[in-house]
């Protein structure tokens, strides 16, 4: 199951993709300035990833308002996040967890998903400036989208 709300959420690095090349998405850059909306997902090029990355990009508005940032992770490799990315014109920041320590500090791994190996389970953490999680959700299955009203409510209460 999922780190519990009020752990401390573990530090990444990782890549991502973008015109400009390679580059690091590091969570604790947003300390002290932004709360951090983490969502953990299966596989790009798949529906439902692909409808929850779209759904959370048309409304990105509504986490900017908030001051929050918002980042995807997957164990996909960043040139096929951002392939992914422009064909479904996604503008959530994407992140590349290809050796899988991120899953697994977040304990949000799903075993041997269609036989392919693990993967990242669907998860969705909110993370204050402090670097403490408020919310945390694991979804039953990688078919079922995170509770994204509880994600903004939560993010209301922080401000």
């Amino acid at each position: 199951m999922a780190i519990k709300v009020g752990s401390k959420a573990p530090d990444f690095t990782l890549k991502t993709k973008g015109a400009s090349g390679l580059a690091d998405v590091k969570l604790s850059d947003n300390f002290g300035k932004k709360n951090t909306v983490l969502l953990f997902f299966p596989a790009a090029f798949t529906g439902v990833c692909t409808q929850e990355m779209c759904d959370i990009s048309s409304g990105l508005s509504q986490y900017a308002n908030v001051n929050a940032a918002v980042i995807g992770v997957s164990i996909d490799t960043p040139f096929a996040q951002e392939a992914w990315a422009k064909q479904e014109k996604i503008n959530v920041t994407l992140a590349s967890d290809l050796n899988k320590k991120t899953i697994h500090d977040y304990d949000v791994v799903f075993p041997n998903l269609a036989g392919i190996g693990d993967t990242a389970a669907r998860a969705a953490f909110v993370i204050d400036k402090q670097g403490i999680v408020q919310y945390a959700e694991q979804t039953p299955s990688p078919k079922d989208l995170p509770n994204f009203d509880a994600v903004r409510a939560t993010l209301a209460k922080l401000g």
